[in-house]
């Protein structure tokens, strides 16, 4: 029995005039386990009007009178079809107080609840079933009856006959009888499955400023074939993905045609045509990070994607007296068409300059380059193509012009239920570069990389949260000196290794220069801590070990850092404050010391 005081309700209603009189107690009772307890107190009025302290007696008395429902229908779907349920106001049954009564105030307000015993089934059957339906587990004989098992297993295979072809399935008939005298359920269910439909007519409405024939090549509506839920299911995504909809509604007609075709309207909200965006990073060793877009939805009226982006980083970074350390830029045009080639291929051409200062060498990158990216299923994507770039590279007083022809080729699996805070799940990308040299200074080889990030919640409401990442990168078949200095691996920074200065991990060459390596690997570990809702702690730990080889060793530099973050939650995201410091330090780095701050927005990975 739960029973506690509630604040004074003192204002009398319009209909309900009199004097302010204080309750003089709430008691809400439930004989029975605590579990069924809590639910009932989470679905009753009265307790919710308690803990939000109403204070209109006119509103009490209606909640009292509608309570009677809310509590049935839970008792019904937790099994318990012969309880009893009594809700009394000023000492009076609330079901036998007219609704518009003058109770001169409400003194005191009682629910008691007896759910009896909870009802198992006698009967459990529907039918007939499409083959390969699968039926609540709890739908058998023995089991517990809570009624949302009887609304599933009628669900289920209605659905079944849908899966197989029948669109317009339905309930024809259905019998549910509770025996008092054993505490059970007999549950018969009929299903009319009607004939095997076929797609029909695809009709367009709402806004429609994508030409119709793009509409329909993007939507890939299979007219004519076998009626598919999935398959229906398949054309709202893919309308959707062209990111031109805000909302994409696709409606089955009443009533199969003559032809048993059945018509679908699609019904479409688009979004505004323009849009910009923009956003920053600070570090302390990094500088500041600005990144702005233009973006246009429908450039040609085919839900073409235009795409233009630029990039300043290192703003406020330290430049070194004998290092090239600085801003760095960028400027990128990205033209996409959905539905090339496939519905499921978005064809792809874009163009990007960069000018890069980095500590060991600058370098002017400009490449161009197209290909497909190809949606695989909600998790996995796969894009290929092919694409010139050509750098100019300053180290050591000396320049030296890369040329090479590429084939990208990249996989990408996110798995994670949110990809600025995730708390569950995996992510994983794989990329493979191969690269034929055009002039002498170039060579021919490839560039791997890869990205491996798992998430491990637990606590109440996934308080705590273990993150791990692994990531590294190798170059294959060409020297060193002979792949551009951008194409090589660094480790530092807040992509890498939090606590040690952007770039500050590499290789040292025969002749004594630094540059980047042929090969990483980096590991990083997070342990994650709510400590309000909206506010949050993290550990970290990072480590990468850079190689001369394709391959790291044992000879091979490493360094680690480790700091502590701070997270605070916002509608957009997590804005990340992590600070870090060295731990350990690679041979050919430069001593590190104090600590870096990072802010962005997000979780580090």
């Amino acid at each position: 029995m739960v029973r506690r005081s509630i604040a004074a309700i003192t204002a009398a209603g319009a209909l309900c005039a009199g004097p302010a009189v204080a309750i003089d107690g709430f008691t809400f009772t439930v004989a029975g386990d605590e579990d069924l307890e809590d639910t009932l107190r989470s679905s009753s009025l009265l307790v919710a009007a308690d803990g939000e302290e109403v204070t209109d007696p006119a509103e009490i008395l209606a909640a009292a009178r509608a309570e009677y429902g809310r509590l049935i229908g839970t008792l019904y779907s937790e099994g318990y079809y012969g309880g009893t349920i009594n809700v009394a106001v000023n000492g009076r049954e609330a079901a036998e107080i007219p609704p518009l009564a003058d109770l001169g105030g409400i003194r005191s307000v009682t629910v008691q609840i007896d759910p009896g015993a909870q009802f198992s089934f006698s009967q459990a059957e529907v039918g007939p079933l499409a083959p390969e339906t699968e039926l609540p587990d709890g739908y058998a004989v023995g089991e517990p009856a809570p009624s949302g098992v009887i609304v599933s297993a009628a669900g289920a295979a209605v659905d079944g006959w849908r899966q197989a072809g029948n669109a317009k399935a339905e309930v024809s008939g259905q019998s549910v009888v509770a025996q008092h005298d054993s505490d059970t359920v007999a549950s018969s269910i009929a299903i009319a499955p009607g004939p095997v439909a076929t797609f029909g007519r695809l009709a367009f409405s709402g806004s429609t400023d994508v030409r119709e024939e793009r509409l329909r090549a993007i939507a890939g509506y299979p007219q004519g074939d076998r009626y598919d839920p999935d398959e229906l299911e398949d054309v709202g995504r893919r309308l959707r993905r062209t990111q031109v909809f805000s909302a994409v509604a696709l409606t089955e007609a009443e009533t199969l045609n003559y032809d048993n075709s059945l018509d679908i309207d699609a019904d479409l909200v688009a979004y505004p045509p323009r849009r910009i965006g923009f956003g920053a990073e600070i570090s302390t060793v990094e500088g500041a990070t600005l990144t702005a877009y233009w973006l246009h939805r429908n450039l040609l009226g085919g839900a073409e994607r235009l795409r233009i982006d630029g990039e300043i980083s290192g703003l406020g970074s330290d430049e070194t007296d004998e290092g090239n350390a600085g801003r760095d830029y960028s400027l990128g045009v990205r033209l996409e068409r959905p539905a090339t080639f496939s519905p499921e291929n978005t064809l792809f051409l874009e163009a990007r300059v960069e000018r890069l200062n980095e500590e060991d060498y600058t370098s002017d990158v400009g490449t161009i380059g197209a290909g497909i990216n190809r949606y695989v299923n909600d998790r996995l994507e796969i894009e290929y193509g092919l694409a010139y770039r050509f750098s100019r590279v300053e180290a050591d007083g000396e320049t030296t012009d890369y040329s090479m022809l590429t084939a990208p080729l990249s996989a990408t699996y996110d798995g994670r239920e949110n990809e600025l805070d995730p708390k569950g799940g995996i992510y994983a990308a794989l990329g493979a570069t191969p690269f034929y040299g055009l002039n002498d200074e170039t060579g021919d080889g490839g560039r791997i990389t890869w990205d491996g990030r798992t998430y491990l919640s637990f606590g109440t409401d996934d308080r705590f949260t273990l993150a791990g990442r692994v990531q590294g990168g190798s170059i294959v078949g060409a020297d060193l000196e002979m792949v551009p200095n951008d194409y090589r691996f660094y480790s530092g920074g807040g992509g890498t290794v939090r606590g040690h200065p952007y770039q500050s991990l590499g290789v040292t060459l025969d002749d004594g220069t630094d540059s980047g390596g042929a090969s990483y690997v980096g590991l990083s570990g997070e342990i994650r801590a709510g400590v309000t809702e909206s506010i949050g702690l993290v550990a970290f730990y990072d480590y990468g070990i850079v190689g001369r080889d394709s391959f790291v060793s044992g000879d091979s530099d490493s360094h680690a850092g480790a700091g502590l973050g701070l997270r605070y939650q916002t509608p957009i995201g997590p804005i990340r404050l992590d600070v870090a410091t060295p731990v350990s330090s690679g041979d050919d780095e430069e001593d590190a010391s104090g600590v870096e701050v990072y802010i962005g927005i997000g979780q580090a990975f």
